[in-house]
Formats: C-alpha cells, structure tokens, sequence
C-alpha cells in the first residue's frame, strides 16, 4: 500500500485547503478540519488504523435527522469500534460536546468514543453498558479486543 500523504495545502480562490488522503481530494482548511486531519494522521500513523477501516464525515441517522461523525474506525467484519468527534481548538470539550458523541455513540453502539480539539483529548470505553474514562488512546489492536 502507498504511503499517505499528509498535510499538503494548496490555495484556491483564496482558500487554503488541505489534502484528505482518506477521502483523497481537497477540503477547506478550517480550524475543525484542521484539527480532523491531525486526528486522523494519529489514528492511521501512530494507532495503526488501517486507512482502508477509516471513515471519515460518516453518515449516520440520529432520532431520523441525518447527521455526520467526524469519523469511524471499522473492525474487520465492518462494525463500529471507535466513534471520533473533533472540536476547533478554540472549542472547548463541554459536557455539550459529550451529548453530541453520545447521541452518535447510541446510533452506532461502538466499542470506544473519542473526543479531540487539537488540545484536548478523552477517550471513552463501554464496560458493562457504560462508558468508561480510559488513561490512553487505544491502538487498533486494542480496538479488536
């Protein structure tokens, strides 16, 4: 597999953009963008996330309105393991944040939840119906088990 390439920008009608190289196109370089392609980077880089199990901007249905998680890491058999909801920096991780993941987190029943604005980071496991503060950020290995 090619190696992905990470964090190139070109500007375009006086936007700067960034290259996706999971959804492999440009997108606006925002500050939750930003902050999304950092996310990712770590996940597939340093957390061994296969790319190809990554998705990112993933539709889902929420009490019938449609919404988006900023992305999903798959299991093998194509089930959810970690929901991951990305804030800007200048936005703090508020228990508002937490309901937003939350209501995500109950459409796709994953194994692990993620919080992340760049600053800030909080991962969640279910335990016994609950979700659980953990201490690390697991590797995709640890997501399987």
């Amino acid at each position: 597999m090619p190696k992905l390439e990470w964090f190139k920008t070109r500007t375009q009608e006086d936007k700067t953009q960034v290259f996706d190289p999971l959804r492999k196109r440009y997108c606006t370089l925002t500050p939750e963008e930003e902050v999304r392609q950092k996310v990712l980077y770590m996940l597939v880089e340093h957390l061994d996330v296969p790319a190809g199990l990554l998705a990112v901007e993933y539709s889902i249905k929420v009490n019938g309105l449609d919404k988006r998680c900023d992305a999903v890491v798959f299991g093998k058999d194509g089930n959810p393991l970690m929901i991951v909801e990305c804030k800007a920096v200048t936005v703090q991780i508020s228990p508002k944040t937490m309901e937003q993941a939350v209501r995500y987190y109950s459409a796709l029943h994953p194994k692990f939840l993620m919080l992340y604005n760049g600053l800030n980071c909080y991962c969640f496991k279910t335990e016994s119906g609950s979700l659980k503060t953990m201490d690390h950020l697991p590797n995709y290995l640890e997501m399987l088990l």
